[in-house]
């Protein structure tokens, strides 16, 4: 019994730096905050959207005629241009091919020459009426049909040479080549399965990625005035900003399924990190406010009466503001009114606030921009990148 009134003695024993439920001290001492500075600059309003990279061109590489793969001239992964050799079929049996149907064909051009011969000697014997007018009539169809038969030995010795030229096995775009699919060795014909190898382009690249309907305006408008959009790509993670790109087209319908229009982003893709078929985070900007006051948007609170915030007055002591909020982008809040550059923000601890309190600053932290630069209490921010 004596214990159970000695721990419910120690348990309610008032300590001098627990605080009252009243948002202060018990001993009147201020409340430790961290505050932050509310600045000014421009702020870049963007549309956020789910995107997939998409390569402008892909290709299969295949072999148009059968043989067997002699030569493999490419490394996996290796960039190659439009024309770039990249593998050899065995050509002998197409050389062989060749030789025959040119032979054909200069046999053909020496009848054709003959009868044209025969046939000239023949119009001036019938000029001389020593022959009859059908032997003239059956030589001219002779070379007819030596001519005929010319053009189509001639069609064959282009073939052959056509196939000839198709065991070496090239580039039909530039691009970036996937993992190959065959070996030295391999029995290759047009109607395999698995390509040799896949070439993307991937300098440039494209982004596809889908808007609300309702955000539609805010893209259309600025793009057919003739203004650029930026677009960024960044990873899942949303803390690494993988490439910049424009906004190149919007689709010409709107899917009545989901209620939303898709829209294609060009990136040069110099470092190349973006890759065909990622999934990455889209940030369209459709307009950028100039200098406007920004606030860090932790130290945004929402009451019964609307959005307010805790300001710092010249003796420390918080007053309770109500101010008007407008965009936001997670990280800073545009201030339409209530605030001005230079006000001091108390953005944690808050929970023990009330109007009228004196605090202690533990920490001051500067406003800082969208690009991670921090914004000057006055003034105009350089323009965000």
């Amino acid at each position: 019994m004596l214990s159970a009134i000695i721990l419910l003695i120690y348990w309610f024993w008032p300590s001098p730096a627990a605080p009252q439920r009243g948002g202060h001290w018990r001993d009147g001492g201020p409340v430790p905050v961290r505050v932050a500075t509310v600045g000014q600059g421009d702020f870049a309003l963007e549309l956020k959207a789910l995107g997939t990279v998409t390569a402008y061109n892909t290709v299969n590489v295949r072999s148009r005629v059968e043989g067997e793969l002699v030569k493999l001239l490419f490394k996996d992964g290796q960039q190659v241009k439009a024309g770039d050799l990249l593998a050899v079929i065995d050509p002998r049996s197409y050389q062989i091919a060749l030789q025959q149907a040119q032979g054909k064909l200069q046999e053909s051009q020496a009848q054709l020459q003959n009868a044209e011969l025969d046939l000239a000697r023949y119009r001036g014997l019938y000029a001389e009426d020593s022959i009859a007018k059908q032997t003239l009539d059956t030589q001219q169809a002779l070379v007819n049909q030596y001519s005929g038969s010319l053009k189509s030995l001639q069609a064959d010795v282009a073939t052959a040479r056509l196939n000839l030229d198709f065991t070496q096995i090239r580039a039909p775009i530039g691009g970036r080549l996937g993992l190959r699919q065959a070996d030295v060795g391999n029995l290759l014909s047009a109607g395999d399965a698995l390509p040799l190898v896949v070439i993307t382009q991937t300098l440039p690249i494209a982004v596809l990625f889908s808007l609300p309907e309702a955000e539609l305006p805010a893209v259309v408008q600025p793009l057919r005035a003739g203004d650029k959009l930026l677009v960024e790509a960044w990873d899942r993670s949303e803390r690494v900003k993988l490439a910049e790109g424009q906004l190149e087209s919007v689709d010409n319908l709107i899917d009545t399924a989901t209620g939303t229009v898709k829209l294609k982003a060009r990136f040069e893709n110099a470092e190349e990190l973006l890759f065909p078929n990622q999934f990455v985070n889209v940030r369209l900007r459709v307009k950028t406010l100039e200098g406007v006051t920004l606030m860090p948007s932790a130290a945004l609170q929402f009451g019964a009466t609307g959005t307010f915030a805790y300001v710092l007055d010249a003796e420390d002591k918080v007053q309770l503001t109500p101010i008007s909020a407008g965009p936001s982008d997670g990280q800073l809040t545009v201030v339409a009114s209530g605030l001005n550059p230079g006000d001091r923000l108390v953005l944690e601890g808050t929970d023990r606030l009330r109007s009228g309190n004196k605090v202690e600053v533990i920490g001051d932290t500067p406003a800082t921009a969208q690009n991670g630069q921090e914004v000057p209490d006055t003034g105009r921010a350089p323009q965000v990148q």
